[in-house]
């Protein structure tokens, strides 16, 4: 394989631990703890050895449910480095749920806190395929091999390699969270991975060198790739309703955080607290807000706090694809809004760059392959339908699920993926 078509989301990584060594990647404020580019670097290498010896190689499915921590975000590298499949399931979904996620993904391996391990005997999670368990800060007892003896058994090894990927190789398996029926397994590919990367610098204006507050776990794995620095906020990060406000705040002003991912729960639980006292985050650029839409109030009680150039954005997408449309709180708060309030739906702004976004006419059955005859005029509902790079291809052992939502465009080779919503596009390209 030619080295320009190896594809691995690890891969920016280890770039940074080469051009800036000593720059942080990720600092944990409340445990004092920071890993600069090189350590993580280093330990993923580390540990990506020791998993390859273990058995959790190339294409070996892993479940993963380790909490955010210096130990999380090694392990995740080291699983891409090692080109094995990592299983990301919401914690939040419920032990039924939990059990059934596992069930259908069949990981090998599985790689969890004593806590995980205690509910994978309790519920019998995954029991029919799991071969090799790890126990991440704890002991043998849980039945797993201890995550210090997965070091040491990297440590020991020649320099690692890692896996020579393609963009087409699966990279991880993604549970969508249930909300809207029952979760399914989105599977990405690295080129989806890295698709979803260039959006997200190219959509935000973001430059290396930034400061991130992801309050969204997945998301903080994009800054090493975005060349920014994570700052991970203490918090439950299944409640971020439930935050509390000044373990948000205190790191953003304290860091000069200039980037911050929250959900619009936890954007009106801090824009409540922060805008009666008067408080000011003076280094933030963007906000992105994320997972339901977020109203004008929540926009404008959070504008309070950030600099008069600073905006927040609210992209649309899915797991299945995402970012797919974004727009800014000027342009909601100046125009959209009053559209919204007078019924004419919710703008979720324009598609974004190298996403082609089709509205088809409604109906409940597959759409096997695409056609031009399939769109509605301008100016009607339809469902939304969307094509692009970072637009994942199906979900894991769900054939049935894929004739459903996915339409193959032999034009161009593709396929487009139905997003379930119900919208319109108006004059100016905008999508409601």
């Amino acid at each position: 394989m030619n080295p320009d078509d190896i594809v691995n989301i690890a891969r920016p990584l280890t770039d940074l631990a080469l051009s800036q060594p000593e720059t942080p990647a990720i600092i944990f404020p409340q445990e004092n703890r920071t890993l600069s580019y090189r350590e993580l670097d280093e330990e993923s290498d580390r540990l990506a050895a020791g998993l390859a010896k273990a058995g959790i190689g190339r294409g070996v499915r892993a479940a993963l449910l380790v909490p955010p921590s210096p130990e999380m975000f090694a392990l995740t590298f080291a699983l891409f480095k090692a080109g094995a499949i990592p299983v990301f399931i919401d914690p939040g979904i419920g032990a039924r749920n939990m059990k059934g996620c596992l069930a259908e993904a069949g990981p090998a391996a599985f790689i969890g806190i004593p806590r995980a391990h205690l509910a994978r005997r309790l519920f019998g999670w995954a029991k029919d395929s799991l071969r090799v368990l790890v126990t991440v800060n704890g002991g043998k007892m849980w039945g797993g091999i201890p995550l210090e003896e997965i070091r040491r058994a990297g440590n020991g090894a020649a320099p690692f390699k890692p896996a020579r990927t393609s963009g087409g190789e699966v990279a991880a398996i993604l549970f969508t969270s249930g909300s809207t029926g029952p979760p399914k397994g989105v599977v990405y590919t690295h080129a989806n991975f890295a698709a979803q990367v260039d959006a997200l610098k190219t959509v935000f204006n973001i430059s290396p060198g930034e400061i991130d507050l992801p309050t969204f776990p997945l998301f903080a794995l994009f800054s090493p790739a975005l060349g920014m620095t994570a700052i991970i906020p203490k918090m439950d990060f299944t409640r971020p309703g439930r935050v509390k406000p000044e373990r948000i705040i205190a790191p953003a002003t304290d860091f000069g955080a200039t980037t911050m991912f929250g959900s619009p729960a936890l954007l009106n639980r801090v824009g409540i607290y922060g805008s009666r006292r008067g408080t000011k985050l003076p280094a933030m650029k963007r906000v992105i807000s994320a997972g339901a839409p977020v109203s004008p109030k929540i926009l404008e009680r959070f504008s309070l706090l950030l600099p008069e150039d600073a905006e927040i954005f609210t992209p649309y997408g899915a797991t299945e694809s995402l970012p797919v449309c974004s727009i800014g709180s000027r342009e909601i708060l100046a125009e959209t809004r009053h559209i919204t309030d007078a019924g004419g739906g919710i703008c979720i702004g324009r598609p974004v760059a190298g996403i082609r976004l089709e509205v088809i006419g409604i109906t409940d059955g597959p759409v096997p392959v695409w056609n031009d005859d399939l769109r509605v005029p301008l100016g009607k509902i339809g469902e939304i339908v969307v094509q692009g790079a970072q637009v994942t291809k199906g979900y894991f052992n769900r054939p049935e699920d894929d004739l459903l939502a996915k339409i193959e465009d032999p034009a161009s080779g593709g396929f487009f993926h139905r997003m379930g919503d119900l919208g319109g596009k108006d004059e100016q390209g905008r999508v409601w």
